[in-house]
């Protein structure tokens, strides 16, 4: 759909621009020749580093010459989800996008406002020659939703800036001065499985919202590993044999579909059983999860499945890894300070393999869930591996940034705006121990549902963050 009739107008025309080029994490060339031509066009300077960062600068407008420069920081990639039912290639396609009810969303997929608004209004600012700004720095980074790896491959002495401003947050009240690091968790084993022929049972789990497994993970939601788990659980003493499982997707959203396959000596009870607890489920999260399906169903399959002893002890360690909220902060009120996401979970011929992404905003306490994962897994007989591990952003609310942030919001919109810390990962705390002396704030505008194809954009929030981003670089004061 055209969003040209949106305000503010440049940016939904960059967005459009960007939204249909085809960016997924880790496979950002295209993202990334784009940008370059961009900046290009624009008679900007424009380098693409070794990572795929791209960088583009511009002079301060007349009059800001003695104002410091400022970098402007979002990340070019997006999470790509979409609905079972929703048929889209996403690394041909560009998203489908339309307004409704004060909304832009995207038709059965992530919509990519995470982070692509960001990147529209870095845009929009390098485009205009109205705009009243200091020099300005665009840091567009990649990979970030799978391991920040542009940020951590940014050298030392390439960013020129003494200002960070991360436009990559979602509630435009917020003013972020801190944020979770993260650590993967990869559990998985190779199972001398046996082949299995006759009637089977398939276990299907879908119609969950999902979400941001940071910023959602204290709403309750469900996680579908998390149900498929009980499910399978209850086939224990029916001598359940796991055939294959394709669960959930990427670490950094909640999983929302499910699907397994398993053989059991005692079929009947085992229905029986699945049909009680089915109930119980949907009854468990009648009010949160509306859409909440599960679906049983007999088939005749010839496969590799495991042993009996081999299904149970699995099914135990993925009932005891812990999942939700792992301990909240004592220092902010309402902050989620260490959390995992049990994210995917499958078995393929034999081999298992679960993936987590565990979070805090304190490192001890980071390793504390990651610990807690391993020992679990472990008992279960999986090898258990950490990686990608990315720090937190300790916050510092003396900033001098912060407090202009603060200042300018107040006197804009009439209101204090709630300075706070998230439990996302922010690609600050990375950059920041690069470049330790470059003070830093994140904001952004409302998008609700990130990381799932519910993910939508406040249309009057856009217009909100855009205004108050103009007024903050009017008013950076001078050396």
């Amino acid at each position: 759909m055209d969003l040209s009739s949106l305000e503010p107008e440049a940016i939904w025309k960059n967005f459009s621009s960007l939204n249909a080029v085809p960016r997924p994490s880790k496979k950002e060339e295209r993202v990334i020749d784009f940008m370059q031509e961009f900046g290009e066009s624009l008679r900007l300077e424009t380098v693409v580093d070794s990572a795929g960062n791209v960088i583009i600068r511009k002079s301060a407008s007349a009059g800001m010459e003695d104002r410091p420069m400022v970098t402007l920081q979002a990340h070019l990639d997006m999470v790509h989800q979409k609905n079972n039912d929703t048929v889209f290639d996403f690394s041909s396609e560009g998203i489908n996008m339309y307004a409704e009810d004060g909304w832009v969303t995207a038709e059965g997929t992530t919509l990519g406002a995470d982070n692509g608004i960001g990147v529209a209004a870095i845009m929009s600012l390098l485009d205009s020659d109205s705009i009243v700004h200091p020099a300005l720095e665009a840091l567009f980074t990649v990979d970030e939703e799978t391991g920040m790896t542009g940020a951590f491959e940014l050298k030392p002495n390439v960013l020129e800036g003494e200002v960070l401003l991360n436009l990559d947050t979602e509630e435009d009240d917020e003013i972020d001065i801190g944020c979770a690091g993260g650590v993967d968790v990869t559990a998985s084993r190779n199972y001398a499985a046996e082949e299995v022929t006759g009637p089977c049972i398939v276990l299907e789990v879908g119609g969950l919202k999902g979400g941001h497994s940071g910023m959602d993970i204290d709403k309750g939601r469900g996680n579908v590993n998390v149900v498929l788990t009980r499910l399978l659980l209850a086939g224990i003493d029916n001598g359940i044999r796991l055939i294959d499982i394709d669960a959930g997707g990427l670490r950094n959203a909640i999983p929302r579909e499910a699907k397994a396959t398993v053989a059991v000596n005692h079929k009947e009870d085992y229905l029986e059983e699945v049909e009680l607890l089915k109930a119980q489920i949907l009854d468990e999260y009648k009010g949160i999860e509306e859409d909440l399906s599960i679906k049983v169903s007999e088939k005749k399959v010839s496969g590799i499945a495991l042993s009996s002893e081999d299904s149970e002890q699995l099914i135990k360690a993925l009932k005891a890894a812990h999942n939700g909220v792992y301990r909240m902060s004592p220092n902010m009120v309402g902050l989620v300070e260490a959390s995992n996401n049990i994210a995917r979970l499958t078995l393929e011929n034999g081999r298992a393999e679960v993936q987590c992404l565990a979070r805090s905003s304190v490192k001890s306490t980071k390793y504390a869930v990651a610990n807690q994962l391993k020992a679990a897994f472990e008992l279960g007989g999986l090898e258990t591996k950490f990686s990608g591990s990315y720090p937190g952003w300790q916050p510092d609310p003396d900033a001098a940034i912060t407090a202009i942030l603060e200042e300018v919001y107040q006197e804009m919109f009439d209101e204090e705006p709630r300075v706070v810390a998230c439990h996302a990962g922010l690609e600050c705390g990375v950059i920041g121990a690069t470049y330790p002396d470059m003070e830093m704030v994140s904001f952004g505008p409302t998008i609700k549902g990130a990381h799932s194809p519910d993910e939508r954009v406040s249309i009057q929030s856009v217009q909100k963050f855009w205004n108050c981003l103009k007024e903050i670089l009017k008013n950076i004061p001078p050396h």
